[in-house]
Formats: C-alpha cells, structure tokens, sequence
C-alpha cells in the first residue's frame, strides 16, 4: 500500500534586498544560516520566512496597499489563504531580522525598529502570547503590502516527511532600519551578492536548498533593486522530486537540475 504525501503547509519568505555599497552597483540580499541543531535544512543559509499561524489570516489585521482579494489573484489562491501568506511574510520577517514592513500610514513605514519595547514585541510574537494583528493595531500601524513583490512558489518533494509550500516574496530594506541578528533559529547572519552567494555554493562553502539557489540565480541577473522589485513575477507550482542519482539522494526540478541535500537532511523550501 502506498503512503499518501504529507499535505504541504503553507509558508512565505522574503528575500529582503539593498543596493550594493561599493563599486559596481547591483544589490545585496539578506541571508541567514540556519543552526546545526535545526531539524529542517541545519547549517542552510536562507532567506527569512516559515509557515503560515492561524492567526494570520485575521481580518483585523491593519492593511495598506493591494488588498487580499488582488493578492489571491497573484499568489493563485483563495482570498484567505492569500492574507494569511502576506501577513505571515511580513510576520517572519519582523521575527528573524527585525525589518517591520509596515507603517502608521498608506505612505509611511516603520523608521527604527531596534528598541528594547520593539524586541519585547519580537519576542512576543514568536512565543505566540502576541498576535501580528495586536502587534499593529496597539502601535497604530498597517501592513504595507505594496512593500511585497511576488517572486516564486515551492512545494517541498513529496515522500519528504515535512513539507512546506512556500510563497517566495520580494522587498526594498526600509530606509532608516537595520537588519540585525537576532539569533534563535540562526547561527549567522549576512548581506551577500547573490552571485557571489551561488558561486560559493558551487565551491561547496555555502549550503543551499534548490529553491534558495534557483532565487539567487535569478536576482544575480538583475542589475539593481529596481529592477527586481519592478512588478510581480508569475507565479506557478514548482515541485521538485526526489530521485537517486549516482547511487545518491538528490533533489530534481523541474528544468532538470539536481541538487545534493543540505547536510544529508531533508527540507522544505526557503
């Protein structure tokens, strides 16, 4: 009898993104290495994210920018499905680097998040005593989705015994803050090209999952933050397979590249 797949959960993660000081211009994205000790992707370097709270699909949430009905017909979803990915996005990423996608106004974002009173909250919010929608409706903000630009979708192979199907997000580093490590999950932390980010990969000195490889080969072909951030990409269902290749378990795509797995663990995208 054939084991039925683990029903993937929903997940978003956000590739937060700068100019690049120095010469030569193009941008910079931001990337965390997870810890050994984590069960999913240990001593993977990925972008900032992780799965969908019940919570964030509520409808109290403070909201600026397109609403969940527009953002359902981006992301290929329903309309709740599509305001829990936004919040949680925006969420995860206040939680594991301290960057609030958000503001007091439709035209305004968040200047410092760095105090003792804005960590007492990032901590709330990870221990799940604090709700994203408490969080904003107590300091008087709204979620700034135009900050978002939707960039892919990855669903974990299945036959893995976790898996995610993750909605991939674009945004500008918010000028004024400062990303910043706020450990738990992550060991380190970086601003890296991303090609710069791919070649070491190659080299064996950076691990990667597919999806965080495949996202950083299409950022290393764009030539600024504008660019990248122009619009939204298309978004399709992309779901890798496990198969033995060389007498080793590998991660397939779709266009037929094989990746190894991270450490020798399985993994979710991020």
């Amino acid at each position: 009898m054939t084991k039925e797949p683990v029903r993937p959960r929903d997940a978003a993660t956000v590739m937060l993104l700068r100019e690049a000081p120095g010469p030569g211009g193009g941008l910079e994205v931001y990337m965390l290495r997870r810890a050994p000790s984590m069960p999913f992707a240990p001593g993977a370097y990925a972008f900032p994210g992780g799965r969908v709270d019940g919570r964030d699909a509520d409808q109290d949430t403070g909201w600026a920018g397109p609403g969940p009905e527009e953002w359902a017909d981006v992301l290929g979803t329903g309309v709740p499905a599509a305001r829990a990915l936004v919040c949680a996005a925006v969420r995860e990423t206040f939680e594991e680097s301290g960057v609030l996608l958000a503001g007091p106004s439709a035209d305004r974002v968040v200047a410092d998040t760095r105090g003792d009173d804005w960590e007492a909250d990032r901590l709330a919010l990870i221990d799940r005593s604090l709700s994203f929608a408490e969080l904003l409706s107590r300091r008087g903000l709204v979620l700034r989705t135009d900050l978002l630009r939707a960039w892919s979708q990855w669903i974990t192979p299945a036959g893995e015994p976790r898996r995610f199907d993750t909605r991939f997000f674009a945004a500008v580093l918010p000028e004024g803050q400062q990303t910043r490590d706020v450990g738990g999950e992550a060991d380190r932390v970086a601003w890296i090209r991303p090609a710069e980010a791919v070649r070491r990969w190659r080299t064996g000195e950076l691990a990667m999952l597919p999806p965080t490889v495949a996202t950083c080969m299409d950022l290393a072909e764009c030539g600024s933050v504008a660019e990248a951030t122009a619009g939204h990409r298309s978004i399709f269902p992309i779901e890798p397979v496990l198969r033995e290749v060389d007498g080793e378990r590998r991660i397939v795509v779709p266009d037929g590249a094989v990746y190894p797995l991270p450490g020798g663990r399985e993994g979710g995208p991020r």
